[in-house]
């Protein structure tokens, strides 16, 4: 979802370097890039180590709740698609080809997000808060694969971020990789794109096909 459907990047960064400086701390470009795609927990971990607060002083449940309401309302004010996202979801829509959303993201602000993106879209939503790990972990797209009823070999991830890769590629799933803040490493089973601009039902098919072949 975000950074591949929607350009909500940019809207993280804002929240995650308010909390940094909540937290007592610049946020460095480099953090900033080893938290893109990072779970909600996983994010706040790494600029709890990087500010040096201690595992007792956390208060991890009230500074999740204000990071939720800050991006909630940031989320609110407007998401703008991905080059090329919106077209190519309409055209997989329109030859009948089941998708699945599956982010990092948390349910609440799923939905806010979802108000844009639409979720009429989709056959089902996977969030990272209703899975046992999040991405790099291969939970997510496990789940997804199951609700489709398909195995992970017969479904093609599109992802943006190296964390979101490492989720398809530690499920097994073939990936189309267009990246967008970060570079992705190339991999056995990932393809690669500049955008989503052209890419309709038989680009998506080719890439499918070229993925599974480098597995």
């Amino acid at each position: 979802m975000d950074g591949t459907l929607i350009d909500s990047e940019p809207i993280w960064d804002i929240a995650v370097e308010d909390f940094a400086e909540r937290n007592g701390l610049a946020l460095s470009p480099e953090l900033r890039e080893a938290t893109l795609g990072n779970s909600l927990p996983d994010a706040m971990s790494k600029v709890y180590d990087a500010a040096g607060i201690a595992v007792d002083d956390r208060d991890t449940d009230a500074d999740a709740r204000w990071l939720l309401d800050h991006v909630g309302g940031l989320f609110e004010e407007g998401l703008p698609w991905r080059p090329g996202a919106r077209e190519a979801l309409d055209a997989v829509g329109d030859a009948g080809i089941a998708m699945v959303l599956v982010t990092n993201t948390v349910r609440e602000l799923t939905e806010v997000a979802l108000a844009t993106i639409g979720r009429a879209r989709f056959s089902a939503t996977v969030c990272g808060d209703e899975v046992p790990m999040g991405k790099p972990a291969p939970f997510p797209y496990l789940r997804a694969a199951d609700l489709l009823g398909y195995g992970p070999y017969a479904c093609l991830v599109v992802e943006d971020s190296p964390t979101g890769a490492a989720s398809a590629s530690a499920a097994g799933c073939p990936a189309l990789i267009v990246p967008s803040a970060v570079a992705v490493s190339e991999a056995p089973g990932r393809v690669f794109r500049e955008s989503l601009v052209g890419v309709g039902v038989g680009e998506l098919s080719e890439a499918f096909h070229e993925a599974l072949a480098l597995q």
